[in-house]
């Protein structure tokens, strides 16, 4: 069944209820208190221009496990030869509108629209969404955004303007979140790319109860608490 969110952001649907493509909702807003509900629940909002906001939670769910993470030898040997410094939380705003301006043969257009993308820098502005990036001088030619909440990084978006750039961003935000105590990044749905990492398929009640037991609820309760909200659900 497919729910049409109402004014409440604090409430969402069962993703169990999604539909066979894992759409389980529509409308709404991408307000802060509404986005980590949404993750917390296990979905996220995407969606072209033009259309009403979507949101989905597929089954199965990409996932990536940090001790699971690999880094192929060709990559490893890429990486050694680039010259490339990175950062994190430094150009938020920029490597989102990068991911939106990347041509992807894939893709006829892009799902990060203007509100998408003032959405997201609001939830970063909130100390919920980061950014890596990646320089060559003072150029930012790679990157990736994502949602942290938790122990979980729930990954968005990554691209690259120089060759290996994005794969140094995605090897970096491994080795950042690992020490901070990661214990899932969400790849949302398979690619070709992510899979020479160790990402895997899980099914999508496994990957709530990963969400649970990671402490991204109370996260995200503590967060409403921080942030003023009064709770509702």
């Amino acid at each position: 069944m497919i729910y049409r969110l109402n004014k409440n952001p604090l409430l969402f649907p069962d993703p169990a209820n999604a539909d066979a493509s894992g759409l389980i909702a529509v409308g709404g807003d991408l307000s802060v208190p509404r986005l980590l509900t949404a993750y917390a629940c296990g979905a996220f909002p995407w969606y072209s221009e033009g259309q009403p906001l979507l949101w989905w939670s597929p089954d199965p769910r990409c996932v990536l496990l940090p001790a699971e993470f690999r880094i192929p030898r060709t990559v490893r040997r890429e990486l050694r030869r680039c010259s490339f410094s990175v950062t994190h939380d430094r150009a938020f705003g920029r490597v989102m509108r990068a991911c939106a301006e990347v041509v992807r043969p894939d893709q006829d257009g892009t799902w990060i629209t203007p509100e998408m993308t003032a959405g997201y820098i609001r939830l970063h502005e909130a100390g919920f969404a980061h950014s890596v990036e990646v320089w060559e001088q003072d150029a930012l030619v790679g990157g990736l955004y994502g949602v942290w909440l938790g122990n979980v990084f729930f990954g968005e978006s990554m691209f690259h303007r120089r060759s290996d750039a994005s794969k140094l961003a995605l090897v970096h935000l491994l080795e950042w979140v690992n020490a901070e105590g990661c214990e899932l990044i969400d790849c949302q749905m398979e690619t070709a790319h992510i899979l020479r990492y160790g990402v895997r398929s899980i099914p999508r009640a496994e990957f709530i109860d990963r969400l649970i037991a990671a402490g991204v609820w109370s996260a995200r309760e503590n967060a409403l608490d921080r942030l003023g909200i009064i709770h509702q659900v």
